[in-house]
């Protein structure tokens, strides 16, 4: 048993946001039924990196555990089956620009007045109302427009965009928040509800404390690079064998941190003491600490600052982080049985819950794997008339 066993989501999503949020419900115990085009599916099941047999890994990064069904939705027909299967629904989730579905018939007016428990969620780039309501938006438009681009990189380099899909990955987790928020409120007051998400909203409010500095100070902040702008030191240092190791420290660390690398001079300095002085002295310090750093290899000084619990961690690659010894040990990397690419690995869902099956991850549905069994056991649909919506193309 898995905590949202029993809910129903009805998945119009495509791509990365939405896809991230259903995933999420599905390895959670919720029945994903993601709705694809006939022929084509999802558009990133043709996305790089491909696999030997030609499946998408992008695709079974943001897929796993859920049913596959296809249906034509240009098609009145296909349409209706939408229409009932979202009566027995308990969540849609969509991510179409605002008003698509609406035209469809298979909005949230519509759809909550056949089944008004309905938590409906629609994920869109920039809401259902606002200036750039109809505007297409991508994972680095978000960066650009919200401010984070701006923030990434170091002073003296162009604007970066966040090494992962930041924009995506944030809005897929409110996404499911959203759907879970919404459960919850059904649960209390007996209605469902209509969810606006929208990813440039999403990414506004991951400025927090960017924010915090224009609304305290009146300052634009500025990029620094792998430096905590409120907090000296916190940085990255290049070490002596030439790897990176970032130090994130505070008042009660700045004496061992001083004592482990020999630097009696800035211990001695009574205005270093507080971290306040050291902003004031940020690039004393920095400079002192930069080539302290690099007279020793990166694995001994991060043993000897962590036994007197000063806080480092080693820049990893997406390889050395995916083996870390931690990251091994609390198995966060999964495998599934693909009948096609046969033993993959995948990351797991990072929550465990006491009480609850805690499986490994699941396998990302077949094209349209799961049309005939879903019709026949959400619909009632013969074989016959199965057979035939095929023979319509409507499925």
């Amino acid at each position: 048993m898995k905590p949202l066993s029993g809910i129903t989501v009805l998945d119009f999503s495509r791509v990365l946001a939405a896809p991230l949020a259903t995933q999420c419900l599905a390895e959670l115990g919720a029945t994903v039924l993601k709705v694809e085009r006939p022929g084509r599916g999802d558009e990133s099941r043709g996305w790089e990196p491909r696999l030997p047999a030609g499946e998408s890994a992008y695709f079974f990064a943001f897929n796993r555990g859920k049913r596959s069904i296809t249906l034509d939705l240009k098609s009145e027909r296909g349409r209706g089956i939408a229409r009932d299967l979202a009566a027995k629904a308990d969540v849609v989730v969509e991510n179409f620009l605002p008003g698509t579905l609406d035209g469809m018939g298979l909005g949230y007016e519509a759809l909550s007045t056949v089944n008004p428990g309905l938590v409906y969620v629609s994920n869109t780039g920039f809401g259902q109302d606002g200036p750039y309501r109809d505007r297409k938006g991508y994972d680095t438009i978000f960066q650009a427009l919200s401010g984070i681009m701006h923030l990434t990189g170091h002073p003296d380099t162009p604007p970066a965009k966040a090494g992962v899909p930041i924009s995506d990955l944030a809005s897929g987790l409110w996404t499911a928040i959203a759907v879970l928020t919404g459960l919850v409120g059904r649960g209390t007051s007996g209605r469902g509800s209509h969810v606006d998400v929208a990813m440039m909203d999403v990414q506004v409010s991951l400025l927090a404390l960017a924010a915090a500095r224009v609304f305290a100070y009146g300052e634009d902040p500025v990029r620094q690079g792998t430096q905590h702008p409120g907090r000296v030191p916190s940085a990255a240092f290049q070490c002596r064998d030439g790897r990176w190791l970032h130090l994130s420290a505070s008042d009660q660390h700045w004496r061992p941190l001083c004592e482990v690398l020999g630097l009696t001079d800035l211990l001695a300095d009574p205005d270093l003491s507080a971290n306040a002085g050291r902003l004031g002295q940020r690039e004393r310090v920095l400079g002192a600490l930069r080539a302290a750093f690099a007279q020793r290899p990166r694995a001994d000084l991060a043993r000897a600052l962590r036994d007197r619990d000063v806080p480092v961690g080693e820049v990893n690659s997406v390889r050395e982080a995916l083996d870390d010894p931690n990251t091994v040990a609390r198995g966060m990397v999964g495998h599934f049985d693909h009948p096609a690419e046969g033993r993959f690995p995948a990351l797991r869902t990072p929550l465990r819950m006491a009480g609850y099956e805690d499986p490994e991850p699941a396998v990302p549905p077949r094209l349209g794997a799961d049309t005939g069994a879903v019709l026949a056991s959400y619909l009632g649909l013969s074989t016959t008339e199965i057979t035939a919506l095929r023979e319509e193309e409507v499925i």
